[in-house]
């Protein structure tokens, strides 16, 4: 069974790299979130300037954010993209 494993990973390592590379985002996000969600929820803090004007979103919740949205960016514009030229090429 780890053979036949390790045969696909070996013919396969970049698409091998990339699904660990996602698994292991994934958990990173699912720890992450709950890690930043102990402190308590996102709590902005806003200046007399109107709304929204002047709001703070503490970094570790920009970080979940940004690292989400660069994740699914990623897998649905990138990857697809990557595979469409592949094949025009090949």
């Amino acid at each position: 069974m780890y053979e036949r494993l390790v045969g696909t990973v070996r013919s396969f390592p970049i698409a091998a790299a990339l699904e660990l590379g996602s698994v292991l985002v994934c958990l990173g996000l699912f720890v992450g979130t709950f890690a930043v969600l102990v402190s308590g929820p996102p709590a902005v803090t806003s200046t007399a300037g109107g709304a929204g004007a002047g709001s703070q979103v503490p970094l570790a919740w920009l970080a979940i954010i940004g690292t989400g949205a660069a994740f699914v960016v990623f897998w649905t514009a990138l990857v697809p993209l990557f595979q469409r030229v592949q094949n025009v090429q090949g």
